[in-house]
């Protein structure tokens, strides 16, 4: 959008605010706290408008999954003119710099799904306080400079699986292993919270833990090496679908996956995704986990066209997913 139109438009918007044309992108937005003007940032739908995604890597399923989702969704959308991806390969350095880069060439609007909380939390409070606004997806940074966080309850997911290991998988308890996701990622550290809640005071013991990175190779590696030092594993606890995936892997190879349960968390619908493998018999059970994608489009859409306002947080709904009913949940979410 150029400037000039930029200017006219907050004019009119300006005047609407009074009555309920415009609203804000976020509750914070425009304040004097900071953030973006609601009247500089949408201009309506006469006009074309560049969004920038910086996805914390691309080596996960579910990642790509979510680029998908955000590609396929903003193709409906005429005026988005153009989506430009940038991948971090779990690297914070090089996401801060793609980022600044991205606030440099003034893209109307970003969604950024962080690598990790702390280390990005500076450059998206830049970019929102510059007047850019900020769709947080899946991950969350530390403080409250963005316009709006969509995800899935990771706490409540972590709970619902731990009850489920409790209650289902090992009722008079058991030795289990936990694979967890990056560390300075706030779903590691939601699911880690509520899975601990789920076992709570259920005779379930968690005898070693492992960062695996969120990828597979990683967690087969750290699987390995807890097999070696552990006779005994009930259980494996994955924080999403390939580090149970590679968990499952590193147990078949050395001939101890038959009678032990393996739980994960993504349930990708895809033919490698984690509702298959429940229908396969290699997890016992997944969690989906929505990847947001045509969400976070939808609110770009509020925020730069329909000049609305956005909640500051939309909680998206997942789903047990078990051998009983996985034939039926691929389907539903592949027919969507």
């Amino acid at each position: 959008m150029s400037s000039r139109t930029r200017s006219m438009f907050a004019a009119v918007c300006a005047v609407a605010l009074l009555g309920a044309g415009c609203g804000t992108t976020s509750t914070n937005a425009g304040a004097a706290g900071g953030g973006p003007d609601p009247a500089e940032v949408c201009g309506g739908p006469g006009e074309e408008y560049t969004i920038g995604v910086s996805q914390a890597n691309v080596a996960e399923p579910y990642r790509v999954r979510m680029n998908a989702d955000i590609r396929r969704a903003a193709a409906e959308v005429e005026q988005f003119d153009e989506v430009q991806f940038l991948d971090a390969a779990q690297d914070n350095s090089r996401q801060v710099s793609q980022i600044r880069t991205l606030i440099t060439k003034r893209v109307d609007l970003l969604i950024v799904s962080p690598n990790e909380a702390a280390p990005l939390t500076g450059v998206v409070g830049r970019a929102y306080n510059s007047g850019i606004p900020v769709i947080l997806l899946d991950r969350k940074v530390n403080g409250d400079s963005y316009s709006t966080f969509i995800g899935a309850d990771n706490e409540r997911i972590g709970r619902k699986a731990g009850e489920y290991l409790a209650e289902h998988l090992l009722p008079e308890g058991g030795e289990i292993v936990e694979l967890r996701g990056l560390s300075g990622s706030t779903p590691a550290a939601e699911r880690g919270r509520g899975f601990r809640a789920g076992i709570e005071g259920s005779g379930i013991e968690i005898i070693a833990t492992a960062d695996g990175q969120w990828l597979r190779a990683e967690a087969r590696s750290k699987m390995a090496a807890m097999l070696k030092a552990h006779p005994r594993i009930d259980a494996v606890y994955g924080h999403n679908d390939p580090m149970a995936e590679g968990a499952h892997l590193a147990a078949r190879t050395a001939g101890r996956a038959e009678g032990t349960k393996f739980v994960g968390i993504d349930g990708l619908p895809t033919p490698s995704g984690g509702i298959k493998a429940v229908r396969q018999g290699r997890l016992s059970a997944t969690f989906v986990y929505p990847t947001g994608g045509a969400e976070a489009i939808t609110a770009a859409k509020r925020i730069l066209i329909d000049c609305e306002s956005v909640p500051r947080k939309r909680t998206l709904p997942t789903q047990l997913v078990t051998r009983e009913n996985a034939a039926e949940v691929y389907r539903r979410l592949n027919s969507r």
